[in-house]
């Protein structure tokens, strides 16, 4: 606990590091009173992103959108001297206010150079370093070689591996053939048939990819200088399916209007008005546009004061019958919305 929260305290401030608000003690757990950290309120995580993404892997808007923001979460603490020490999809969340990533879980950080705890990692996420320090550990011995922040951007490299195949790859990693030539399974996962984005951005991705899977910590990219791989150069837009899962405050209605009811003035006055009563019912409404014209015609965007309340209209309104025709109700990110930004098509 003291540890955890020491950590937070000094890496308060960072857009994608959990924010601490505050300590409590819980006087009714069953084992006494106990010390508990407030942190902020987080949405769905990374583990939960697999599992939805049915062995079909996550979009390449979503992996980069996520690579991003950990390696940036990443260089901040490990400048700060910190290392995570146990980064896995369960502690990555979506900020739904913030519409980034977090890591969460400092638990088992430490300070570069004065490690405390021998046990670090979670299987499947652990870099050799840190398994042969924690075999020697458990047989009383103590490893002459230290973990350093390198074990951080081994456990992202499997991370990214797995939304980009859709599979979980313990096993794989755990096998005899992974530690004789990795990089062979690597480019195997990346030229399967099964693998839809076999294009040149996946192959940036591979490589940012096996930067990070060096056996040899020392070789191992920095977070600073994985943020400078070409494949976060690329633009890419999200697909249906990441505007379902990740919430945001603006919601987007689809199958609501027809061509007809956008050249009729009269009409579409009053299915926007209808549409603003409708959306009122989940919270303050701040902004409402409806696009005549191409990008997004037709689309209805409708910005909420915060994510709670999209997040219940879109439950209530998904599925609902609208002029005749079911609602399709997608989120839509806040910063493209306010930029103006609005994509005509998302597959």
């Amino acid at each position: 606990f003291r540890k955890e929260r020491a950590a937070l305290e000094h890496l308060r401030g960072h857009r994608n590091i959990v924010t601490l608000y505050g300590v409590f003690t819980n006087h009714y757990s069953a084992n006494g009173p106990s010390r508990c950290l407030l942190l902020e309120l987080l949405d769905i995580s990374v583990s939960e992103l697999l599992l939805h993404s049915s062995n079909q892997g996550c979009s390449m808007w979503m992996i980069q959108h996520c690579a991003r923001d950990v390696l940036e979460a990443l260089a901040f603490l490990h400048h700060k001297g910190y290392v995570h020490a146990d980064l896995k999809p369960r502690n990555i969340l979506w900020s739904a206010e913030e519409e980034c990533f977090k890591l969460i879980d400092f638990g088992l950080s430490f300070k570069e150079g004065n490690q405390d705890v021998k046990y670090i990692q979670t299987d499947g996420y652990r870099a050799p370093e840190a398994e042969l320090q924690n075999c020697l550990a458990q047989a009383g011995l103590q490893s002459e070689t230290e973990c350093t922040s390198a074990v951080d951007l081994w456990s992202l490299g499997i991370v990214l591996l797995e939304m980009f195949s859709g599979m979980k790859l313990k096993h794989t990693v755990q096998s005899q053939e992974w530690k004789t030539n990795s990089s062979a399974i690597i480019d195997r996962i990346f030229a399967s048939e099964g693998v839809v984005n076999s294009a040149i951005p996946a192959y940036h991705l591979r490589d940012l990819i096996k930067s990070m899977l060096h056996c040899d910590q020392g070789k191992r990219a920095s977070a600073e200088k994985a943020l400078c791989s070409p494949f976060f150069s690329i633009p890419f837009a999200p697909h249906i399916e990441d505007l379902v899962m990740l919430p945001t405050p603006v919601l987007r209605l689809l199958n609501v209007l027809s061509d007809a009811s956008l050249q009729c003035e009269e009409e579409y006055e009053d299915i926007l008005e209808d549409i603003r009563e409708e959306c009122q019912k989940y919270g303050p409404v701040v902004s409402l546009l409806i696009p005549k014209e191409n990008p997004g015609k037709g689309q209805v965007f409708v910005e909420y004061a915060n994510a709670g309340d999209s997040k219940a209209a879109q439950k209530m309104l998904t599925g609902k019958i609208f002029d005749g025709k079911f609602v399709v109700a997608t989120f839509y990110p806040l910063s493209a919305y306010k930029r103006g930004y609005l994509y005509q098509n998302l597959l």
